[in-house]
């Protein structure tokens, strides 16, 4: 029964830490996408009326990025509250694809 617990307490804990990094990551993306949008809304005001289509067309892409941003920060918080542990084998097997390649072509610059 112990092992049982310990198992799902590592479990546990690599889900929480994954989250609270997802969360960062979401919510750096989130202030960028709100970045962006303010920059988009500067430049509708910078262009003014006569150059209103234009402007217009960078506002709306700028709230298009932003909604996009918001929607995949919704999609991976889904994901990861629901399958905590596919999400920490992911994270795992791209950790261990970076180091095993970073590993290969290292080995190649030595020879």
């Amino acid at each position: 029964m112990s092992r049982h617990y310990d198992i799902e307490n590592s479990i546990n804990g690599v889900r929480e830490r994954v989250s609270d990094r997802v969360r960062h990551y979401a919510d750096q993306a989130a202030d960028r996408a709100g970045d962006l949008i303010e920059r988009g809304r500067e430049a509708r005001r910078r262009f003014g009326h006569n150059r209103g289509t234009y402007a217009r067309r960078l506002g709306h892409a700028a709230e298009d990025f932003a909604d996009e941003a918001n929607y995949q920060y919704r999609r991976l918080r889904r994901h990861v509250s629901r399958h905590p542990v596919a999400t920490t084998a992911i994270i795992a097997g791209t950790v261990g694809a970076f180091f095993l390649l970073r590993h290969l072509f290292r080995g190649q610059d030595e020879d």
